[in-house]
């Protein structure tokens, strides 16, 4: 079994759902680990209160409480791709992620994350990932090395003050002339069914991307990609609509069945460029992986 050395956290909702205790919450927040796993963790010690002190069977629900727990999975996989940490100071870590390696713990991962695997590797146990990429979505991700500094790069991201670049693949029809031309996607995204799967509808457009062709071959075209919006699938979503889905894409146009990841056919999606004016310094600051997609 896989145990995460660090904790994860969760604070409870200002609204109670109708229940009395912690436990019955941790039972609704995830519904599909059975009961008598959270009745473990808590009699061993491992599900605590910001302060250290230990949550209890009958520890009642209060809200906006944090609750710390260990993530645990029975088989975690071993992903066969390495990390390459571009750029270290005293205050970020700039990484670039391989496809298939999800950015923090989640789902049948713990140890196997790109945040972890840095924490062992620098001995920095407060890195701390300051946004996410989709764990099959490969590029640079930006870490917090300093705590103390930490709200200032995460507000980077908040407050939209970071510009970021994509490369993505698509699959075009022979006789297609794309090469330099330049779409703005502007609509409404949002959750479809099942709800971690996202839609375009009607209203008022919270969404926005940049896309641009910057090659393409009679098969493919590659096209560089910058949101403007950050919502969640946002530029899977926006290439659908235009009609190009990236390349090896379960989700769109179609929802795939789930299966085991194929490493061999990865999504044709990378985060290429970070560029921000630094919050300390003032001073623009660029960074890049050097690496590309290909086409066929």
């Amino acid at each position: 079994m896989a145990i995460s050395p660090y904790p994860s956290k969760l604070s409870l909702p200002i609204v109670n759902p109708g229940i009395t205790t912690v436990f019955e919450y941790l039972l609704i927040k995830f519904p599909y680990v059975k009961p008598s796993v959270w009745q473990q963790r808590i009699h061993d010690g491992k599900v605590h209160y910001h302060d250290g002190s230990l949550v209890s069977m009958q520890s009642p629900f209060q809200s906006q409480q944090r609750i710390y727990y260990y993530r645990e999975v029975e088989n975690e996989p071993l992903i066969p791709f390495s990390e390459t940490i571009l750029f270290q100071d005293q205050h970020i870590l700039i990484a670039y992620k391989p496809h298939f390696l999800a950015v923090t713990p989640g789902g049948v991962y713990v140890n196997e994350c790109l945040q972890n695997r840095l924490r062992r590797r620098t001995g920095i146990e407060s890195l701390q990932a300051l946004h996410r990429l989709d764990r099959v979505t490969a590029g640079l991700v930006m870490f917090s090395v300093n705590p103390d500094s930490r709200a200032l790069y995460h507000d980077l991201f908040e407050n939209r003050r970071i510009h970021k670049t994509y490369q993505a693949v698509a699959n075009i029809t022979k006789g297609q002339v794309l090469i330099d031309k330049e779409w703005q996607v502007h609509n409404r995204i949002e959750t479809s069914k099942p709800r971690f799967t996202m839609r375009i509808t009607e209203g008022e457009a919270n969404s926005h991307s940049m896309i641009k062709c910057i090659q393409q071959t009679t098969q493919q075209a590659l096209f560089e990609l910058t949101p403007v919006t950050g919502k969640t699938h946002q530029l899977r979503v926006h290439m659908q609509s235009l009609g190009w889905p990236i390349v090896n894409d379960k989700y769109y146009p179609h929802l795939q069945p789930l299966s085991e990841d194929n490493y061999s056919t990865p999504l044709q999606l990378l985060a290429k460029k970070l560029k921000f004016i630094d919050p300390l310094t003032q001073q623009p600051r660029h960074f890049q992986y050097e690496g590309n997609l290909s086409l066929l």
